[in-house]
């Protein structure tokens, strides 16, 4: 008999999760494509795995068979892999990364150091540059891979990996500064601090006063996010900032306030030129990027 190992694979991560909603989430597929292939599973080997408790699911006594027995499949069809990828050489090599000034530190140092303990062989070449930069090095083969906020251009295929809210950073003493979130408009007559150009951050902030038909004042502009935070705290305007990295430097005298606009976002991806050859290490970082996604997400 020859069993589908996807179904397998479906099947053991349900048992995994403890239920089809929560394995969905973790292999990026929705629930009845999961509950599906289970079905076909058990049709296909005539026995019921799963009795559903509830949200729950719990194996029946033909279930532990063939999930352990699926485990140890499994698990050697991972190890025919990591056989193969040491051939082609996945574990040496050189990957070529591009990381933006602005958010770096907070969303892939973690996943840089995972991965090199995961490929110790691989050598990471890291580069820090302003999106243009990053852009033109992904068009010229100079990167393999580079972080781009969105909107992404047309050159390039990209894979998400986060999206933040943003927040604004106000004087402890400004007038909003104890609303939990405030709307855009509510914004309009106070002073920006933008960063310098080239970052990407300002194009999703001044695009959004553009829809909404506002024309802002530009007080200062840094490439620093310290000196942003005292530029607020001294009282010279108010700035934006993505909220996973404006929590990373809490400041005693700058009160941080969730942006209510759904639209208004940063959401960053990792990037390629389009139609472009990826390596099997750039296809390793995307796929431990993408696990990384999974758990945080």
């Amino acid at each position: 008999m020859d069993v589908d190992l996807r179904r397998l694979r479906l099947f053991v991560e349900v048992v995994r999760q403890g239920g089809f909603s929560q394995a969905a989430k973790v292999v990026f597929a929705t629930q009845p494509t999961v509950s599906k292939a289970v079905k076909q599973l058990e049709d296909e080997l005539g026995v019921p795995l799963l009795n559903r408790v509830g949200h729950r699911s719990e194996l029946t006594a033909a279930g532990k068979i063939v999930y352990r027995r699926a485990v140890s499949l499994l698990t050697e069809g991972e190890d025919l892999i990591a056989e193969l990828d040491e051939l082609r050489g996945l574990k040496r090599g050189t990957l070529h990364l591009g990381f933006p000034r602005v958010g770096s530190s907070a969303l892939f140092a973690p996943m840089f150091a995972s991965f090199r303990r995961r490929y110790p062989g691989v050598d990471v070449e890291l580069v820090v540059h302003d999106c243009k930069r990053l852009e033109e090095s992904l068009l010229a083969g100079e990167l393999d891979l580079a972080a781009l906020v969105h909107p992404i251009a047309q050159d390039f295929d990209w894979q998400d990996v986060r999206t933040e809210p943003l927040v604004v950073l106000l004087p402890r003493d400004h007038a909003l500064a104890g609303q939990e979130t405030i709307r855009l408009s509510r914004l309009a007559e106070f002073p920006f601090i933008l960063f310098e150009e080239g970052f990407a951050l300002n194009e999703v902030i001044l695009g959004a006063c553009r829809d909404k038909g506002i024309t802002p004042k530009i007080a200062a502009r840094s490439s620093q996010v310290d000196f942003i935070f005292e530029l607020v705290a001294a009282g010279v305007g108010i700035a934006f900032l993505p909220r996973v990295l404006a929590e990373q430097r809490p400041h005693r005298i700058v009160q941080r306030v969730l942006l209510d606009e759904p639209k208004c976002k940063w959401r960053i991806a990792l990037a390629w030129r389009r139609g472009g050859y990826l390596s099997h290490a750039a296809r390793a970082w995307l796929a431990h990027a993408r696990e990384e996604h999974a758990k945080t997400g």
